[in-house]
């Protein structure tokens, strides 16, 4: 067990140092973004499937709720979280429309959605990337692999480009508490 801990760690480190780091741009960019939006009166729309819907709820929450600062409340919806409309939307219209239908009601031009998927070829979250754009919305991605569509839909894209997955998620929980930190730190002041 303790050689498979060490080549599970080793592993991480590298996609860390390899993959990671190098998003450090992207990162501040997505953040920035992430402000001017919460400044301005916008909200935050965030999605995904299994473990990235997991990912999606993480975020919501550290933002309405708090990161690491009590301060107050900043608008997140995860759209992975009404079960009454998933499984309404998804008899009625199909999977596929579960997360763009949500776009379509609470969505406002301004707003940031953000889309979550491992293999950047998650249907639903294609679909509602597209209605979000439509919307007059800005659009980014937490991706893996080569980053599939949702790369290509999105105004801006944090990619981890490896292949396995529980990397990439360990990647974009990352990513989620370095976004929370520096948007309560440029919101609400260093402590």
């Amino acid at each position: 067990m303790e050689s498979k801990i060490s080549q599970h760690l080793r592993r991480h480190i590298t996609v860390f140092e390899e993959v990671v780091l190098p998003l450090t741009s992207d990162l501040a960019e997505c953040a920035r973004r992430l402000c001017a939006c919460l400044q301005s009166g916008g909200k935050v729309l965030v999605m995904g499937n299994g473990g990235s819907a997991a990912d999606a709820q993480h975020l919501a929450a550290e933002l309405v709720g708090r990161f690491l600062k009590n301060r107050a409340a900043l608008p997140a919806i995860a759209l992975t979280t009404d079960t009454s409309i998933l499984t309404a939307v998804g008899n009625d219209f199909g999977f596929e429309q579960i997360f763009s239908r949500q776009i379509e009601a609470l969505a406002n031009p301004g707003d940031i959605v953000i889309g979550i998927s491992t293999s950047g070829q998650s249907p639903n979250v294609l679909h509602a990337m597209k209605s979000a754009s439509q919307r007059g919305c800005s659009t980014i991605a937490f991706s893996g692999r080569d980053g599939g569509e949702l790369v290509r839909q999105a105004d801006l894209t944090l990619n981890v480009a490896i292949a396995e997955t529980p990397h990439i998620q360990e990647a974009h929980l990352t990513f989620i508490h370095i976004l929370c930190d520096l948007v309560e730190t440029e919101l609400f002041g260093a402590d």
